[in-house]
C-alpha cells in the first residue's frame, strides 16, 4: 500500500533522542529553549514558545490575546475542528466565513462580510500549506481594529509574497504532528512578535508560573519535552528540502491528472510558496466515479487516500447542537463532497507516483 503520509525519522533523529535521554534531563529544558530559538529564527519573529501539541498552541494563543465570552472569531469551516473549537474553549463564538473555492482558503471578501461590533479576531488557516490571501486579511485586520491569528499547523516553510507565514498575524501556531512536513510525534509551537503574548503563553503553558513555585494566574501543563524538541531540531534542519521534494511530487502529480477529465488538480496562487503537506484534487460530477467510489477504487489498488475534509465543521454535531445552520458555506459544503488527498510526502518513489497518475488515467 502506498501511504497517504509517512514520517520521516532517520539515524539524526534518533541519536539526537538518544542523546538527550543519556543526558537524563528529559523534561522542558535546554534542547526546548533551543529549538524555540531555532524555529523563531526560521520563521522571522522574535519569539517562539513551545507547547505540547497543536491544540494546545491555539488554546494558549487566544487566552494570550483576552479573547473571551461575548467575542466572536471568523473562521473557516473548512479545516480540522481543532481551530474553531479552540475559539469555542474561550467561551468565545466562532463565525464561519466561507472560503475560497479555487485555493480552499477562507474568502477575504465573505470574511468582510461577517465583521459586527462583536468581531475581535480573524482566524487564518493556511489549508494544505498554501497561504492564505495575507495581503488582504492583513488589510481587513488593520482598517477593522482586529486581532489576527495564523493556523499554519499545516504550512511550516509556506511563504506569501517571499514572506514567511506565522510572520502576519499578531500570533501564529503550527503543529509537529505525526503527519506534518516536520514533527515531534506530538507538539506545537506559538510565534509572535509581541514581548507581552510571548510572556503571557509562557506562564500559561507551565501553570501560570512567573517563577518556580510562584503562580499568578490558572495555567496548564502544556510544556513540550527534551526529547520531542531534540527531534524538532533536526527535523527543522531538514524542512526546506522535504519541502523541495513535496513540490516535486506535486508537480509530477498534477502534469498528469490536469489531463485527466473530471478531476481537477491543485490551484496554486501566484503569490505564494505551497509546500503540500496534502496533494487535494477535486472529484467533479462529469468524472467516471464518485469521490468516494474513487477512493475505494485505488485503495484496492494499493493507494492510500483520505478526505480533508469530509464535512464542513458547523455540520459537526457540536455545532449543529450550538445552532449553526446548514446552509452556510456553501463553497465549505461542496469542497467537502468533492475533495480527495492523495499521497505526495517525501518518501515517495517517482514510480509510485507515476502508478498513482496511471490508475487514474486508466479509469
Amino acid at each position: 500500500m502506498i501511504p497517504i503520509a509517512k514520517p520521516i525519522i532517520d539515524d539524526d533523529e534518533i541519536e539526537a533522542v538518544v542523546r538527550v535521554l543519556r543526558s537524563g534531563m528529559i523534561a522542558q529544558g535546554r534542547e526546548v529553549y533551543d529549538f524555540e530559538r531555532e524555529f523563531a529564527g526560521y520563521v522571522g519573529v522574535k519569539h517562539a514558545i513551545a507547547v505540547s501539541s497543536g491544540t494546545a498552541a491555539l488554546d494558549i494563543a487566544l487566552k494570550a490575546l483576552n479573547i473571551g465570552e461575548g467575542d466572536e472569531v471568523i473562521t473557516t469551516p473548512f479545516t480540522f475542528i481543532a481551530s474553531a473549537n479552540s475559539i469555542l474553549f474561550q467561551k468565545a463564538k466562532p463565525i464561519f466565513a466561507d472560503i475560497d473555492s479555487k485555493t480552499f482558503n477562507l474568502d477575504p471578501n465573505s470574511v468582510n462580510e461577517c465583521i459586527t461590533s462583536k468581531t475581535k479576531a480573524i482566524l487564518v488557516v493556511h489549508l494544505y500549506g498554501q497561504p492564505a490571501d495575507m495581503k488582504a486579511f492583513t488589510e481587513i485586520a488593520e482598517d477593522n481594529n482586529l486581532v489576527l491569528i495564523e493556523d499554519c499547523a499545516q504550512a511550516h516553510g509556506a511563504e506569501f509574497s517571499g514572506r514567511m507565514v506565522g510572520s502576519f498575524g499578531h500570533v501564529a501556531v503550527f503543529s509537529f504532528y505525526t503527519t506534518k512536513n516536520i514533527t515531534t510525534g506530538e507538539g506545537g509551537m506559538i510565534v509572535t512578535g509581541s514581548d507581552e503574548i510571548a510572556w503571557r503563553a509562557r506562564l500559561l503553558r507551565d501553570h501560570g508560573q512567573a517563577e518556580k513555585y510562584y503562580h499568578i494566574e490558572l495555567g496548564y501543563n502544556f510544556r513540550m519535552t527534551n526529547i520531542q524538541a531534540a527531534i524538532g531540531r533536526v527535523q527543522l534542519k531538514k524542512l526546506n528540502l522535504l519541502n523541495e521534494i513535496r513540490s516535486r511530487n506535486a508537480k509530477l502529480l498534477t502534469s498528469g491528472i490536469s489531463r485527466i477529465k473530471g478531476l481537477t488538480p491543485p490551484y496554486v496562487d501566484s503569490r505564494v510558496k505551497h509546500v503540500w503537506h496534502q496533494y487535494v484534487v477535486r472529484v467533479e460530477n462529469d468524472f467516471k466515479l464518485g469521490r468516494n467510489e474513487l477512493a475505494e477504487h485505488l485503495r484496492l489498488k494499493g493507494i492510500e487516500t483520505s478526505i480533508h475534509y469530509p464535512m464542513p465543521i458547523h455540520w459537526q454535531p457540536l455545532y449543529q447542537k450550538l445552532g449553526y445552520p446548514r446552509s452556510i458555506c456553501p463553497n465549505a459544503i461542496d469542497a467537502s463532497m468533492k475533495v480527495l488527498s492523495l499521497p505526495v510526502h517525501p518518501l515517495l518513489r517517482e514510480d509510485e507516483l507515476k502508478y498513482i497518475v496511471n490508475v487514474l488515467e486508466s479509469i
